[in-house]
């Protein structure tokens, strides 16, 4: 039996009395990054909790980033939450996020609490995940084309117009493969890579989401991005099969924070606290969407694919999520791979 921690049980506590006798507790506008079905089912969940609104909206973590940017004079966020950490970071270092270090850190998987020290609590680790690659099996056999297990496959001649992957600009998930293969290969040989991967791309895509249901409906026949999508669709019985690269890969710690400036604070502080508790946590499986909870004190779903057995990279979270150093990537990116004809 799980036993409730103290600010878990608050929460909860909290709620009962609230419940939806309290329509008029007011409201709160987030911005999430994750899957939409996560997305929308948490928002859905809270406010029968709690009676408080949620005005939220679905945005790749570069959109989003960009959209606090440009808000930061007169923020009309409140919450930004789900989706790849780099953009957090960046967001966190030009100071746009408010610090906050919640009480229940004891509940959270030690990943998720280096988040906080690194930026001076103004990001949370909200899960984990590995990139890796996914691709439609009916479609490979019958193109007579071999499983991809390493990423010097991917750039093999055969697979010409077969690969689809999102674009860094806009991809908090395609950012993380561009600063996880320069870390695995060196900044020289990376671009050499993903130049000759270019021609294997049949389309950039705006977010790293789309891969997985790409693939999973045969749009496309390999896909990459995080594993847990194309695992999604695999539960559903789509002929979908994965894996992480034989060389190794990089990954994901999603990110959670409050916007500095919020007009709605205490409530936002609310759906953070409800959003890292095992109920808002737990729905990530809920709405078929896989990453590893940071929340440890509940059964997460045992569809989640194990990342035991996945070579991860060195991850230099501080590094790659530093502005300049994301600009300077991407600027090389567009100009040594964006730039190349199709």
């Amino acid at each position: 039996m799980i036993t409730l921690k103290f600010s878990t049980a608050l929460f909860i506590a909290a709620a009962l009395t609230t419940g939806t006798a309290s329509a008029q507790t007011g409201s709160l506008n987030a911005i999430c990054s994750t899957d939409q079905g996560w997305c929308e089912m948490a928002a859905k969940e809270f406010t029968k909790a709690t009676g408080i609104t949620v005005n939220q909206t679905r945005k790749a973590t570069g959109e989003a980033l960009a959209q606090l940017r440009a808000e930061a004079a007169n923020p009309k966020t409140d919450i930004w939450w789900g989706g790849t950490g780099d953009p957090f970071l960046q967001a966190a270092e030009i100071g746009l996020l408010a610090p906050y270090r919640p009480d229940y850190l004891n509940d959270l998987h030690s990943w998720s609490v280096r988040q906080y020290a690194m930026t001076q609590n103004m990001v949370g680790g909200f899960y984990t995940s590995a990139i890796g690659f996914g691709w439609n099996t009916e479609l490979l056999k019958k193109k007579k084309l071999p499983e991809p297990k390493c990423w010097a496959d991917l750039v093999k001649p055969i697979y010409k117009n077969e690969v689809e992957i999102s674009h860094p600009a806009s991809s908090g998930t395609a950012y993380t493969i561009l600063a996880g293969l320069v870390q695995l290969m060196g900044e020289d040989a990376a671009f050499d890579y993903m130049k000759a991967l270019h021609k294997n791309v049949t389309q950039y895509t705006r977010s790293g989401t789309a891969q997985a249901p790409n693939v999973a409906k045969g749009e496309v026949a390999v896909g990459i991005s995080f594993i847990f999508g194309f695992d999604m669709w695999r539960h559903q019985k789509y002929p979908v099969a994965s894996t992480a690269p034989c060389e190794g890969t990089s990954y994901e710690i999603g990110g959670i924070a409050l916007v500095k400036g919020a007009r709605n604070a205490a409530n936002a502080k609310r759906y953070y606290d409800w959003l890292m508790s095992p109920a808002g946590q737990s729905i990530g499986g809920k709405a078929d969407s896989l990453q590893s909870p940071a929340n440890k004190t509940f059964k997460p779903d045992p569809r989640i694919p194990s990342m035991d057995k996945v070579r991860l990279i060195k991850y230099d979270f501080e590094k790659y999520g530093k502005s300049a150093e994301r600009r300077r990537l991407l600027e090389r990116w567009n100009k040594d791979v964006g730039a190349l004809a199709k």
